[in-house]
């Protein structure tokens, strides 16, 4: 018996009840929030123990065997998320405490909050494909009210196209599941795997192949179907921002590893010549659509389209050392990502806007902050010897030992063009001299020190999160390297979950 298996599911849904429950206790709600969140953290890391030390942790729900029942299933890829899901939701529920009015409480902020985190956390431990639907959904709801929470119109703009393009993906994925479960007549991934490697009509699994990779590149913002994502990250309180750019895409990136590794993994040459051409394009349109941006939430937006295409990358080359780039910078993102987009926020509420034409001057007036965000700024852009660097360094070099020089080649590029948006924020906002008052945006607001150590706190710990892998990388690469070597052993996957080996019939 493994509980810490559904604890990272079952915290999050019970902190999100019991929030309801202190519907009218602002200060319960925010404590439960730190606590559930510190709790899902502790579970996780508690599991990624277990996976390392015993190898795949299997929990059969209700008792009922696979593939019957319904399978949690937790590698070291799916615990690792797991980890990185509690590092982000504590240092969000921390910066929250201050930077999410009540207004927006009142309307449910943290409950959504908790309900989000079970839905990722359920999306990496599922082993069943229509539950992995389900916790999708349930990711879409939370992640849909909270974009609208406030009602304000670029809020509602933002959502109308977040919620179309991620409802196509919906139907999409729904079908795909539909038809697989009609050719092999199973929901369960190990069993759907099992049995698809013994069927002969080859041109069918192409084709579902297909559908689950457009449904799962909507959902992690992969060229073309990205444009729902800098349309509207940009759109709601900053710590929602935060929470979506960390967590929402990635499992997107998840689910394209998982599947694409476990079950279509037996033509890659066709299926993974579309990946790697979708993965250049991807990073090329998001850089570019960066470089053209002048605020800084939306240029962060962009920059996680781009940096999905490193991942996609990774898993697109499908070699040992580009499934170990996939999965290090995936961890590397989560963080990164989350934490500029904290320092986002902590810039707006010291200068009230987030226009680089309306900011300037926080290097000399708080030297920390933008200390904090050359850290993660340089880390994003792969400057050495931060995170980024080694994330970048690994994928490149499964792209020349692939031989793959052309999307090598824009994978340099893209970091280059990446560096000088990064330039383009700091001049803007961190080192020009502040701008008048024609400049517009609002007026700037005294900031309590308890207001500015609750927003700092989170964004220095990821900051160091991010110096500690870059300094002391071995790690992480050693947690990535037996991630990989799992995935593309998925027997190992096949035979924890049903307990035959991976080619039996």
């Amino acid at each position: 018996m493994t509980p810490q298996i559904a604890l990272p599911v079952i915290i999050p849904l019970f902190a999100g009840a019991l929030s309801m429950v202190f519907w009218r206790s602002r200060a319960m709600q925010r404590l439960i929030a730190v606590g559930g969140t510190f709790g899902l953290l502790v579970t996780g890391v508690w599991l990624l123990m277990t996976v390392n030390r015993d190898g795949i942790q299997v929990m059969q729900m209700g008792g009922w065997p696979a593939p019957f029942g319904i399978s949690l299933v937790a590698d070291l890829l799916g615990a690792l998320m797991v980890v990185l899901t509690g590092i982000i939701g504590l240092a969000v529920a921390l910066f929250s405490l201050a930077s999410v009015g009540r207004r927006h409480q009142d309307y449910g902020y943290f409950p959504l909050m908790h309900l989000l985190l079970a839905g990722v956390a359920g999306a990496f431990l599922t082993g069943d494909i229509f539950n992995l639907y389900v916790w999708f959904e349930v990711m879409l709801v939370a992640s849909f009210a909270l974009l609208i929470l406030g009602s304000e119109k670029p809020q509602m703009e933002g959502a109308i196209k977040y919620v179309t393009l991620n409802l196509v993906s919906s139907v999409l994925f729904l079908v795909a599941v539909g038809l697989l479960y009609g050719m092999v007549g199973t929901l369960n991934m190990a069993d759907i795997a099992r049995r698809l490697a013994t069927l002969d009509d080859t041109g069918m699994v192409d084709v579902l192949a297909m559908m689950f990779m457009v449904a799962f590149g909507i959902k992690a913002a992969a060229f073309p179907l990205f444009f729902w994502l800098p349309a509207s990250y940009h759109t709601p309180p900053v710590a929602v921002s935060a929470l979506f750019a960390g967590l929402l895409t990635k499992v997107g990136v998840y689910a394209l590893f998982r599947v694409f590794t476990l079950i279509f993994h037996h033509s890659p040459g066709y299926t993974h010549e579309i990946l790697l051409w979708g993965a250049a394009l991807t990073m090329l349109s998001g850089v570019l659509g960066a470089a053209a941006q002048f605020e800084f939430r939306r240029i962060l937006s962009f920059h996680i389209v781009s940096q999905i295409g490193y991942m996609i990358l990774g898993l697109a080359l499908f070699t040992p050392l580009a499934i170990l780039g996939g999965v290090f910078y995936i961890a590397h993102h989560i963080i990164v990502k989350t934490n500029l987009f904290l320092i986002s926020g902590i810039v707006q509420r010291l200068r009230g806007s987030y226009r680089l034409e309306a900011l300037g001057g926080v290097y000399r007036e708080h030297p920390w902050l933008a200390v904090l965000f050359l850290v993660s700024a340089l880390s994003l852009a792969g400057m050495p010897p931060l995170s980024g660097f080694f994330a970048k360094f690994i994928v490149i070099r499964a792209g020349l030992e692939a031989e793959a020089y052309g999307v090598t080649a824009i994978a340099l590029l893209v970091g280059l063009l990446t560096l000088y948006s990064m330039i383009k924020i700091w001049n803007e906002a961190f080192w020009k001299a502040p701008p008048g008052d024609e400049a517009g945006g609002e007026p700037p607001r005294e900031v309590g020190q308890r207001e500015l150590w609750l927003m700092g706190a989170p964004a220095v710990g990821l900051a160091l999160c991010t110096l500690a892998i870059g300094l002391q990388p071995d790690a992480l690469y050693a947690l990535a390297e037996a991630s990989a070597a799992q995935l593309l052993a998925p027997e190992r996957y096949i035979e924890a979950v049903l307990g035959v080996p991976g080619g039996g019939s």
